[in-house]
């Protein structure tokens, strides 16, 4: 018998460059992240979504008049349907992410372009995604919460928008500036789970709708997603700054994970982490609630030990109680980095577009060896 040629196996294609990317680098040992060449931390403290989205679509920095036009598509597109509202009244008791599943794909049935798979068509599809999927979610909590669904405010940032649709509050300048800054930290993070499987769709020439729905159905998933929620879970279980050893000890005892602690991509603290880290302990003390800020640097102070090892804190430990001071419901945080995340998984489309080719990899076969059929008959 012939030698077999010897194959390596890459289990969830750790380490694997499957295409050349110019939009994220990601440096997971210094723990560093740029956008369009454009370092994390400067975008986060001088930068806008509206601004950062249209750098990530366009490649550049707009000019104000650029930015003036995005600003206008975007907001021109905070609509939905008729038909959408009434879908989503249908669901209106299944979890958030799925009801935005079901809308986002339904959505395609109601744009002329849906099937336009050139660059522009899905930068201008794109647009109307980035402002029509927070217009689901805030249309869906209004509905089961029996309130009326918000009328858009044109006059508001989208950022500030969307947490006047949630809330039903005019958020004041610092909920809406942090707000604005998590959009942008979760806008793109190069080949994670959900913009991978958008890729993997945008690939087979299906249109954007479907890649943005499959890119929904791979966020929903704990493993990918649920961090922020977990977060808030837990802080509500330690109850006070001073049981937090306690808890990370228990945990680490019973071999468990900490939640918000650990990446697949850095070693060291997530970059986007710090502009959490700050926002929150500012919010936590307008709102009058510096509790929940004070248990999660608890916990930070009892997982130092660990950090060697590379179990560091990541960007949604600190996200989950800027929306929990925001009075926003727990079942909503994954729809919100949803919010945050369409404008990275347009341009991953748009990229794999521009140089398309099938993402079809191998499984290694490790099955029977082969064998005869036998008729039902003869089988014991």
């Amino acid at each position: 018998m012939a030698e077999e040629e010897k194959i390596e196996i890459h289990r969830g294609l750790k380490g694997v460059y499957f295409e050349r990317s110019a939009t994220t680098f990601i440096d997971g040992k210094a723990g560093e992240l740029r956008y369009r060449g454009y370092s994390i931390h400067d975008l986060a403290t001088q930068s806008t979504f509206e601004e950062t989205a249209y750098l990530l679509l366009h490649g550049e920095l707009p000019t104000a008049a650029q930015l003036a036009g995005f600003t206008a598509a975007l907001v021109s597109a905070r609509q939905l349907p008729a038909e959408i509202i009434s879908l989503i009244t249908l669901l209106k008791h299944a979890h958030p992410m799925e009801v935005l599943r079901t809308a986002t794909s339904a959505l395609g049935a109601f744009d002329a372009a849906v099937n336009d798979t050139s660059v522009e068509a899905a930068r201008a599809k794109a647009i109307r995604l980035a402002s029509q999927i927070p217009m689901i979610v805030a249309a869906h909590h209004a509905i089961r919460s029996g309130r009326p669904v918000p009328a858009a405010d044109a006059s508001l940032s989208h950022a500030a928008n969307f947490l006047w649709m949630i809330t039903g509050r005019k958020p004041s300048s610092d909920a809406a500036q942090l707000m604005d800054r998590d959009f942008i930290l979760h806008a793109e993070h190069g080949s994670n789970a959900s913009s991978f499987t958008a890729r993997v769709v945008i690939g087979t020439e299906a249109n954007l709708h479907a890649a943005m729905t499959a890119a929904i159905a791979a966020l929903s998933g704990p493993a990918h997603g649920g961090a922020a929620e977990d977060v808030m879970r837990m802080a509500k279980e330690i109850g006070e700054p001073g049981n937090a050893a306690a808890y990370v000890k228990a945990k680490r005892a019973a071999g468990e994970a900490v939640t918000g602690f650990g990446h697949r991509v850095y070693r060291t603290e997530d970059p986007r982490a710090r502009h959490m880290r700050d926002g929150v302990e500012k919010l936590s003390r307008e709102m009058g609630e510096p509790k929940w800020f004070a248990i999660l640097q608890a916990v930070v102070e009892a997982m130092k030990p660990y950090s060697r090892f590379g179990v560091n804190v990541n960007v949604d430990f600190y996200s989950g109680v800027i929306y929990y001071l925001n009075g926003i419901p727990q079942d909503l945080f994954v729809p919100i980095f949803a919010v945050g995340r369409v404008p990275g998984w347009a341009v991953q489309c748009i990229e794999q577009l521009q140089n398309n080719i099938l993402i079809r990899p191998l499984t290694q076969y490790d099955g029977p060896e082969p064998r005869a059929y036998q008729p039902i008959v003869s089988r014991r």
